[in-house]
């Protein structure tokens, strides 16, 4: 029910949150850790981009909602992949779709020049639900609890909402393009793992 990695993120990510609720460890976690854009340091008094940013940002949320939903989600999806790929690999899988997201932020953010800071783990998130749709697709996800729907129309619904969101604008203060860029690295990654582009691994593994 709770393999390694999936415990220890959800308790890092409970531990974060609860140090910024504190004022002073508040606005320290998010001036050095959340991912700031690369103009970021022009500002007076704020550190701007630092490469370990692409993963700390992960563990910061905007709020309890924000944490409670992203920590259901990699529990909910994820512990059924860490099961079956192995901790190692889980690892490698969420923090690659982690920085993958981080990258098309900063890309998104520079040519936009506004300087905002992004947290939250749902790049991530965002990588394993695809793994879930890749690997079990025939798999039933209830919304809402009640109505079933394979995983694999799941999360193509789920990818084209994203896509049209943030092609649209229409959800100010969301990093759609960062959930995109999670799922894209992660289906990246999987690919590669499967041997299904140019540059390929020792072996295919994974179906």
């Amino acid at each position: 029910m709770f393999p390694p990695v999936i415990k220890n993120l959800l308790i890092l990510n409970g531990l974060a949150f609860l140090a910024g609720m504190t004022p002073v460890l508040g606005s320290a976690l998010m001036q050095w850790f959340a991912l700031w854009p690369l103009g970021a340091s022009r500002i007076a008094g704020f550190a701007g981009f630092m490469p370990w940013q692409l993963a700390t940002y992960s563990f910061l949320h905007g709020g309890f909602t924000h944490l409670l939903f992203n920590m259901f989600a990699l529990w909910l999806f994820g512990v059924q992949i860490e099961n079956t790929w192995g901790s190692r690999r889980f690892a490698v899988f969420y923090f690659v779709c982690v920085v993958g997201a981080a990258l098309i932020q900063l890309v998104v953010a520079s040519s936009e020049g506004a300087i905002y800071p992004t947290v939250g783990a749902s790049g991530g998130i965002f990588g394993i639900l695809l793994a879930f749709g890749m690997m079990f697709p025939n798999q039933p996800i209830y919304l809402y609890f009640l109505f079933p729907i394979k995983a694999k129309w799941f999360v193509i619904l789920y990818g084209l909402l994203e896509l049209w969101a943030a092609a649209s604008g229409s959800q100010p203060g969301v990093a759609n393009f960062a959930h995109l860029g999670g799922m894209l690295f992660g289906f990246l990654l999987i690919q590669y793992w499967r041997g299904k582009l140019p540059l390929r691994p020792g072996r295919a593994t994974y179906r």
